[in-house]
């Protein structure tokens, strides 16, 4: 089953996996949600990825009380750079990196908040590539991305909560050297590559869409999807890695 549940320090947490058809051994991808947790979404996220020859393994990080109780925790622990949400995530990072269909290479996904956490795990050293979706870009980041992974983002224009966060990060990536691809789709908002059906989207989250310009974008994510899977294989394989930067393309 695509479900499965890992032992960690904190107990159970519950991990979406979605395998290739390919023969093993596969590089990996954590996948990190956005603030609406392991909807049908985020399992379609996986299945995407492992179309595409990634062994893909999705964390629920809103497993373990309410859905309001567990997102304010995920944001306190993103602003805090510290917390559950990163204990867990780490804890599928090792234990993808450590199955025998796993080539050890793995990278990271994430899409709003997740996006968020997938900026501070692109310069933690863990990671050999980091796909970052309209997430939150801290001031600090020319310090945080000195010594980060390949990274490539995508944001969308119309997104009138994340105006400058595209420069930011471009311009703490090229001060870095560190290799990257960031782009702004003109015809996209917030979220327009996360396709949430309507019955599984709490209240708030569908007043907040009509005010943010929260939609999928069916054209601007098909070409991200393209450029990301792109990106993946060429720094996830270690044969086609770039620079030799510690073995981490």
């Amino acid at each position: 089953m695509p479900m499965m549940s890992l032992v960690t320090d904190r107990g159970p947490l519950p991990v979406y996996l979605a395998r290739p058809d390919t023969a093993p051994p596969w590089p990996g991808v954590v996948v990190i949600h956005d603030a609406l947790g392991m909807t049908s979404d985020a399992r379609r996220q996986c299945e995407w990825l492992a179309e595409h020859g990634f062994l893909a393994a999705a964390p629920d990080l809103l497993h373990w009380g309410g859905r309001l109780r567990c997102m304010i925790a995920a944001m306190r622990s993103l602003t805090r750079r510290q917390g559950r949400s990163f204990d867990e995530r780490e804890s599928t990072r090792a234990w993808l990196a450590a199955r025998e269909d796993c080539t050890g290479r793995v990278g990271v996904i994430g899409f709003c908040l997740g996006g968020g956490f997938a900026v501070l795990l692109a310069g933690s050293g863990r990671y050999q590539a980091a796909s970052v979706n309209y997430g939150n870009v801290p001031d600090d980041a020319d310090d945080l991305l000195t010594d980060a992974c390949p990274v490539i983002g995508s944001y969308g224009a119309r997104d009138r909560s994340l105006r400058g966060d595209p420069a930011r990060l471009e311009r703490a990536l090229t001060t870095a050297g560190v290799p990257h691809d960031v782009r702004v789709y003109p015809e996209a908002g917030h979220s327009f590559l996360n396709d949430h059906p309507r019955e599984e989207m709490p209240a708030w989250a569908v007043v907040a869409g009509r005010f943010a310009t929260m939609d999928y974008h069916a054209p601007s994510a098909a070409e991200a999807r393209s450029r990301i899977v792109e990106f993946l294989h060429e720094h996830l394989h270690p044969a086609r890695g770039v620079d030799g930067r510690d073995g981490r393309g």
